[in-house]
């Protein structure tokens, strides 16, 4: 006769792991900084810069974040009737016979190195000193828990170094990793906590990779080049506080859950706060001296 066998959890581990994982579940729960950023807006511009940018010709490399950002500048042009872009889908450089603002896909997701080529592919094809800002975006899915962001950060800033030195007429504009979102709900919340119990990797070190490489990306280009800080923009609440977690001490930024429908793309307010902040820095590169 075969005998069932049935295996019953003790109820002292049970008793056990409902105690402790709730001491997890709020190491993953995003905190928020007591002192708050004011991001710029778009009325703390001047109303002409926004005609001294549509006389100018843009290039943005991304993949599909990049395109929840186009939407959102599209968002904040019908709100501003006096931003006026010439928003088009396209590298081919005899579209750039006229102030536009182009975009278009680069490499592939999970390859940044894919992409670094194909951006610097686009400029010695026809856009090199034909546009004048040129900017290329990676996905948030470019840098993960195994990733190296020191190699990443020097592919790319050994590329720019050789791009600005062929075509100097162009200004290349660095911009930081999106972020991810802290897991949202008990069973994604519970699910990280269990990876941190048992010291599985999750979406906190992924999010420490990126900020690793945004650091790397901020410290050297922030004082000599221009920098649009997109996981900033991401990572501050509409309140002003900025979303971080704490993991072994240490505090890495997250995107605030309300700009996010699935904790990595950008909802209608999520795009809207990212275009805004680039928008504003294109608007004051487009009106230097």
């Amino acid at each position: 006769m075969k005998i069932k066998t049935r295996y019953i959890f003790p109820a002292a581990a049970l008793i056990l792991i409902v105690g402790i994982l709730p001491m997890f579940l709020v190491r993953i729960k995003t905190k928020t900084d007591v002192n708050k950023t004011e991001l710029p807006s778009i009325d703390d511009v001047p109303r002409e810069y926004w005609a001294k940018l549509a006389e100018k010709k843009i290039f943005f490399g991304h993949k599909s974040v990049g395109y929840n950002i186009i939407q959102g500048v599209k968002d904040i042009m019908a709100e501003h009737n006096f931003i006026k872009l010439n928003i088009v889908e396209t590298h081919d450089p005899a579209q750039f016979d006229r102030p536009i603002f182009a975009h278009d896909q680069v490499g592939q997701n999970k390859d940044p190195l894919s992409k670094i080529k194909a951006f610097e592919n686009i400029m010695d094809t026809g856009l090199g000193n034909k546009v004048d800002i040129a900017l290329l975006k990676f996905c948030y899915v470019d840098l993960m828990r195994d990733s190296n962001p020191q190699k990443i950060y020097t592919d790319y800033q050994n590329t720019i170094e050789d791009l600005r030195g062929r075509y100097p007429e162009t200004t290349f504009v660095h911009v930081t990793v999106p972020v991810r979102s802290a897991p949202k709900g008990l069973k994604r919340n519970l699910k990280e906590s269990i990876k941190l119990l048992i010291g599985r990797p999750g979406v906190l070190d992924d999010n420490l990779k990126r900020q690793q490489y945004n650091t790397l990306l901020s410290d050297a280009c922030s004082k000599i080049d221009t920098l649009f800080d997109l996981a900033l923009a991401e990572s501050i609440s509409p309140a002003g506080s900025r979303c971080y977690a704490v993991k072994e001490k240490a505090g890495i930024y997250f995107m605030d859950s309300k700009y996010t429908y699935d904790g990595g793309h950008l909802n209608e307010k999520g795009r809207k706060r990212v275009a805004e902040q680039l928008l504003i820095i294109l608007a004051e590169l487009a009106n230097r001296p």
